[in-house]
């Protein structure tokens, strides 16, 4: 892996490693784009894991997901996942995701998450861990 690309991955602080799997193929030998979102949700799955969301009175919500393809992906390939907090609201955040194939961005992707209560069904502000997270 080249300089260049350790130092953009090594912006992240958050990163998960995934393989690709044989059925994320589509009819061209491609990783399917749907498949890159299923990728992004299992790394955001382990990120909130460090903040104790119970999915009922501290839940988060995905409001939005932008997401651009740059590259194409062939299997069998290894991964990684770069997340941090791009942006920090008063009840909701983003969260930037970036997919590395060794030195290559393949995709990248801005969700933003909502602070959510189910009992009350409302919006919550942002968890102070999330914002502690924010400055790394």
């Amino acid at each position: 892996m080249r300089n260049e690309a350790k130092k953009k991955i090594k912006k992240f602080h958050f990163k998960y490693e995934i393989s690709t799997r044989f059925r994320d193929l589509d009819a061209f030998k491609h990783i399917n784009n749907a498949t890159f979102l299923t990728y992004f949700e299992d790394a955001r799955r382990v990120f909130f894991s460090r903040w104790d969301i119970n999915m009922h009175d501290r839940s988060l919500i995905v409001a939005s997901i932008k997401i651009d393809y740059l590259k194409q992906l062939t299997h069998p390939s290894e991964l990684i996942v770069g997340q941090k907090i791009s942006r920090i609201g008063d009840r909701s955040f983003d969260i930037l995701s970036v997919l590395f194939h060794g030195d290559i961005q393949v995709c990248s992707a801005i969700t933003t998450i909502v602070c959510y209560n189910f009992l009350e069904k409302k919006s919550l502000p942002v968890y102070k861990e999330i914002k502690q997270d924010y400055n790394l």
